[in-house]
């Protein structure tokens, strides 16, 4: 089992002072090694059709409607799930996960792979970050604590990689935009791209 993670929105909590109300986990997971390998190379494929540079990376914010449509289109064909927690930020009133980002991003992430229902078990997780090497060791390790007991272990690995270099993770970005975006009501577009992928949405909880 192969798992993507990223996520929407900011850790902010400047709430109506330029902070997003909505931060989304998303959770790309592929049961089959093979269908991830032939998801990337259409992502790939499809950055040659635009004509765009190799190194151009899908990323939600900053593309064009029309590229977003096309892109998830793509992935569209392929076999995968989604999973997403939406977190309205309103609703958090710790004041550790308010005012340290790095604690708010590594408890979501804890979050959205404990509540599975059971379907992510022994996975190799790769998420979207980089941060100086204090987070990276700090943020492996809980995860690992957190998720991982002698009864039950939900993540096999864990690797922060750069999704300059990773299309499936840039995927996770895209399908992570595109569930944010449909909780704004003020933009036009708001239901448009997480109606394309919705068949693959196993599940978005929304945080209580």
């Amino acid at each position: 089992m192969l798992v993507f993670i990223d996520d929407s929105g900011d850790a902010g909590f400047k709430l109506g002072r330029g902070s997003s109300q909505f931060f989304v986990i998303a959770l790309v997971i592929f049961d089959d090694d093979l269908e991830a390998e032939k998801t990337a190379v259409a992502i790939k494929e499809l950055r040659r059709i635009l004509k765009f540079s190799d190194k151009v990376e899908f990323k939600f914010n900053g593309s064009r409607s029309q590229v977003r449509r096309r892109f998830l289109k793509v992935i569209n064909e392929f076999s995968f799930k989604i999973r997403c927690l939406v977190i309205d930020k309103g609703l958090i009133k710790s004041d550790e996960l308010r005012n340290n980002k790095n604690s708010f991003y590594s408890y979501a992430i804890k979050v959205a792979l404990s509540y599975n229902g059971g379907s992510i078990l022994n996975a190799r997780i790769k998420v979207d970050g980089s941060g100086d090497r204090y987070f990276r060791r700090n943020f492996l390790t809980y995860l690992r604590k957190q998720l991982n007991s002698e009864h039950k272990k939900i993540m096999k690995n864990c690797r922060l990689v750069d999704s300059k270099g990773n299309v499936l993770i840039q995927m996770a970005d895209m399908v992570a935009g595109s569930i944010r975006r449909s909780y704004d009501g003020s933009k036009t577009d708001a239901k448009i791209y997480k109606a394309i992928i919705k068949k693959h949405v196993q599940d978005e909880w929304k945080f209580k």
